[in-house]
């Protein structure tokens, strides 16, 4: 991806989109969603048109991404023209290494850092290609709106912030390098696939560090809170288990079988995996499952009233949710507050006094 690093304009400009971007970008969008009545955080909003609102938010921050893709695509392709041969580059920061010589090796420059100050170590280094050394720092620059707006705009990659950017990045600098051989726009470059994925990494970790921040107010209790339980946490017996579990099943009482199977079968869409008759007891068991979620039902087939159940599901959307449960004739009522995260959810109700509630994530 070699750019024309003498350019000054193109510098300037590369550091100012970052600038506007990392910096000035989330605190617009607080203020302006503050001022709209938007939560930002999965909240009930108090804006009536928050859905129509958010929307439009997000077509912004897309386009917004759109925009730096463009230019992205200039810089690496449409600004320049094809080369007669294919060229490929894969000695790592060579060009760098030559751009700076020092007097002495390099712990000997860091000794003299230490003893004699800073002013002393760096007399002993002299750049004399300067060009070298803003080729990488353009590099780097260009992707790190990459590792910054993904998961600005996506909850995919929030989900997983400190992994899925910096790959997102790593994968997309390989295509573009591959796409420069292929067309002869450029050099296939080992420096610009490391300087690209560095370039995304410290955008992510802006990201985490300025957008999140900024736009998430409360995140001082919640790192707060976090880290007390981690610190507890460490010596009880699932921690070091935790990310490789997770709660698949939840078990119901039940009264009739005929209306667990009209309401969890043909309404929700949950299938059966297996019936059981115990043989000591009266009563069937059932197992439920809906992709990586089961349900247990104890049905006794009597005819005893049921003290107050509840079941809580998770899912991204609601709106659609709320649509298929209304047409098939359940009344999920108006979105609430979910009292322990914030998050907005919606309840209707199941047999045999089964609160259900669906909490968008």
């Amino acid at each position: 991806m070699r750019l024309n690093a003498n350019s000054l304009s193109t510098n300037l400009f590369v550091t100012g989109m970052v600038l506007v971007m990392v910096f000035l970008l989330p605190w617009i969008d607080r203020r302006v969603c503050r001022k709209m009545g938007l939560n930002l955080e999965g909240g009930i909003s108090r804006n009536p048109k928050a859905e129509t609102m958010l929307k439009m938010r997000q077509s912004i921050l897309a386009s917004i991404f759109l925009i730096y893709m463009l230019m992205l695509s200039w810089i690496v392709f449409f600004s320049r023209s094809a080369s007669r041969d294919y060229q490929v580059h894969v000695a790592l920061y060579e060009d760098l290494q030559s751009a700076v010589k020092i007097d002495y090796g390099i712990f000997d420059v860091i000794r003299i850092l230490f003893t004699k100050g800073f002013r002393e170590a760096m007399s002993h280094i002299q750049i004399v290609n300067t060009a070298n050394i803003t080729q990488v720092y353009m590099n780097i620059m260009l992707f790190v709106p990459m590792g910054y707006m993904l998961p600005y705009i996506s909850g995919w990659f929030r989900a997983k912030v400190r992994i899925r950017p910096a790959v997102a990045c790593f994968l997309i600098s390989f295509g573009i390098e591959n796409l420069q051989l292929i067309t002869r726009r450029g050099f296939y470059d080992m420096d610009d696939l490391v300087s690209n994925t560095i370039g995304g990494i410290i955008g992510q970790f802006l990201f985490i560090s300025v957008a999140y921040v900024v736009t998430h107010p409360n995140w001082r209790k919640e790192l707060k809170s976090y880290r007390r339980w981690k610190k507890n946490a460490r010596e009880r017996t699932l921690y070091p288990f935790a990310r490789k579990m997770g709660l698949s099943r939840t078990a119901l009482l039940a009264t009739n079988e005929e209306e667990i199977w009209d309401f969890y079968v043909m309404k929700l869409g949950f299938r059966l995996i297996k019936q059981i008759v115990p043989l000591d007891q009266p009563g069937t068991d059932m197992l439920l499952e809906m992709g990586k979620y089961q349900i247990e039902i104890h049905c006794s087939n009597t005819t005893e009233v049921l003290k107050q159940q509840s079941l809580t599901l998770t899912a991204r959307h609601l709106k659609p949710i709320i649509r298929r449960l209304n047409l098939n004739g359940i009344d999920t009522g108006s979105i609430q507050q979910d009292p322990y995260t914030g998050l907005r959810c919606i309840h209707f109700a199941g047999p045999d006094h089964v609160m259900i509630t669906v909490i968008e994530r």
